[in-house]
């Protein structure tokens, strides 16, 4: 099977104005590159060569910046002309990437995590191999999507942005997804309307037991959606934590 990306790199980016009214948020800086090389980083040594950039009116920045990709790619961009959530822009990306299983990326998501190994098990598995959520512990995560977990430590829930999370794992932003992924998108957005949120999604594969949690644990994950984090992003990039791991191919 082939495994695809879909950066979605959408919306107004409206926690980061007044910057985000002259260029894309992915566009910002984080140290010496943008917060978009940081993202292309990761898909990349993962082995994905077939690319779907989903972004507002400042696409084109991105395609001046990113071109045509590296030897052997494929980059599609597709512009979102209004922020109507999630399932809109995903659905932007459905026609480059319907036969294929997919990394989903939110390009505000910086993590020195390595997806080679997963990303190869979802090529190589004949049958559908399920999902993988990266989670991270915070210390607050009622911005996030939160794993319920049983005593065994498998995940048996996920709630949406919990007034009282039942547990600091906060899972978002980054996802693999096998090829029922499409078909679940068309129950949920049928269901749901506009309270849909990619949580709906994940829900379902834990409700087959075809969810893996992937706990970042040591390894770094950083949000870079608020002026805060992406300072923070920033000094940990001038201080080297943000490199890959050093035996990857280092190539952004």
């Amino acid at each position: 099977m082939k495994v695809r990306a879909i950066l979605v790199a959408g919306g107004h980016g409206s926690r980061l104005a007044p910057f985000t009214r002259y260029t894309q948020k992915t566009l910002l800086p984080l140290h010496e590159r943008p917060v978009i090389d940081y993202a292309l980083g990761t898909i990349r040594r993962a082995g994905i060569h077939d690319i779907t950039i989903v972004a507002n009116q400042f696409i084109g920045q991105i395609a001046q910046h990113v071109g045509a990709g590296l030897p052997g790619e494929r980059i599609h961009y597709v512009m979102e002309e209004e922020p109507l959530g999630v399932a809109y822009a995903l659905t932007l990306a459905r026609p480059h990437n319907e036969d294929a299983r997919l990394l989903v990326y939110f390009s505000d998501n910086i993590t020195t995590v390595e997806l080679r190994d997963h990303v190869e098990r979802f090529k190589s598995e004949t049958q559908p191999p399920g999902c993988v959520l990266l989670a991270r512990e915070e210390a607050d995560p009622r911005a996030f999507g939160v794993a319920v977990l049983n005593e065994q430590g498998a995940v048996v829930d996920i709630v949406e942005k919990p007034a009282t999370p039942v547990s600091n794992l906060a899972i978002g932003g980054i996802y693999l997804f096998d090829e029922r992924f499409w078909s679940f998108l068309d129950d949920e957005v049928a269901s749901k309307g506009a309270a849909f949120s990619i949580s709906d999604i994940n829900r379902r594969y834990v409700a087959l037991g075809a969810a893996e949690l992937l706990n970042v644990g040591a390894e770094t994950w950083v949000d870079c959606g608020t002026p805060s984090s992406l300072l923070q992003a920033s000094i940990m990039a001038k201080e080297g934590r943000l490199d890959p791991t050093p035996h990857r191919d280092a190539t952004r």
